[in-house]
């Protein structure tokens, strides 16, 4: 498929072909859905706790006789039956992620690409080189170029100037063509390519 390139002033900057293996697929939501359960499990800190029996700061002498009260048989208060006791199997600090295959994550990314160039949500600009890293210009640009929330690929590094200018700009996100991911992508309205990011991700995904 062939998509127009415009410059960071909305002018024209002549075309560009994007591979219909990776920009062209019918995109399938039962695939991006388990690439963003991956990415999110593999963020989350897993760092709940709560403390068991051997845990819980009151005494472990027997609160009363075994036998003859006609109550249950219990040893201490650290028991999970009362109140401020240790908790029976509660959370413990543990890694959520799980294993996910990288062909599969590849289809992914891949997936998420076409999705964004399918609803029309996919701009490929010439570059992303800015003289001074003024917030104030940049937003200025962002804004008439209609970007409210975007996210925007560069290719193996990303402008110097560009990364400090977009850093104040709400709904503005900037990554590395490396840094690609379906979470990221999916997560934004208008997805902004450079054309050093889309010859990185063909090579990347073919």
């Amino acid at each position: 498929m062939k998509l127009d390139v415009i410059t960071l002033d909305g002018g024209s900057a002549g075309s560009v072909d994007l591979g219909d293996e990776i920009f062209g697929l019918e995109p399938r939501a039962d695939i991006l859905h388990r690439v963003v359960r991956w990415q999110r499990a593999a963020a989350q800190q897993g760092t709940h706790k709560a403390k068991t029996r051997t845990e819980t700061s009151y005494s472990t002498k027997k609160i009363y006789r075994q036998k003859g009260t006609g109550g249950a048989r219990h040893g201490d208060r650290n028991a999970p039956i009362f109140r401020k006791g240790g908790i029976y199997k509660g959370p413990v600090p543990r890694s959520h992620a799980h294993d996910l295959p990288k062909k599969f994550r590849k289809l992914g990314l891949r997936h998420a690409l076409s999705s964004k160039a399918q609803t029309g949500n996919l701009v490929v600009i010439d570059d992303t080189a800015l003289e001074q890293p003024k917030t104030g210009a940049l937003a200025k640009k962002v804004k008439d170029l209609g970007w409210k929330r975007a996210l925007v690929i560069d290719g193996s590094e990303v402008n110097e100037n560009f990364a400090r200018a977009a850093a104040n700009i709400e709904g503005l996100d900037v990554l590395p063509s490396q840094g690609a991911n379906v979470y990221d992508i999916l997560r934004r309205d208008t997805l902004v390519i450079t054309k050093a990011g889309v010859e990185a991700l063909e090579a990347r995904l073919k």
